[in-house]
């Protein structure tokens, strides 16, 4: 296990939905690869001319096409391939959702309460 992994404290799930990345008025749509309580991972679009010391706003399409999660978000990682990003900010609504679809996707409810207490504290 790589010191990276170690450091994980939230599960992460593979997840698939349309996702725009947006910086100022620049917005790339981007591959959803998986997203967790406190983050997300991307595959890096092309080009990717991003300003790295800004912060960005992710939109997440969830499957009724009507709802959306939002998050304020900053790069952590970047590798050839994907983006790794931490959440700085998501407002009430969109973590409801979010916890809502990490819930059905974790399998261990113990798991899923310590994560969000960690995430509150």
């Amino acid at each position: 296990m790589s010191n990276h992994d170690e450091r994980r404290r939230f599960q992460r799930i593979p997840f698939d939905a349309p996702t725009r990345l947006c910086q100022g008025e620049r917005c790339w749509e981007v591959k959803l690869l998986d997203l967790s309580l406190k983050g997300l991972l991307v595959e890096c679009p092309k080009p990717w001319d991003a300003d790295l010391t800004q912060d960005f706003e992710a939109y997440i399409v969830l499957n009724d096409g009507e709802t959306e999660v939002q998050m304020q978000v900053e790069l952590r990682h970047e590798e050839p391939e994907c983006l790794g990003f931490i959440c700085l900010y998501i407002d009430i609504d969109s973590m409801s959702h979010l916890h809502r679809l990490v819930e059905l996707n974790v399998a261990d409810s113990t798991e899923m309460m310590r994560e969000l207490r960690e995430l509150i504290e």
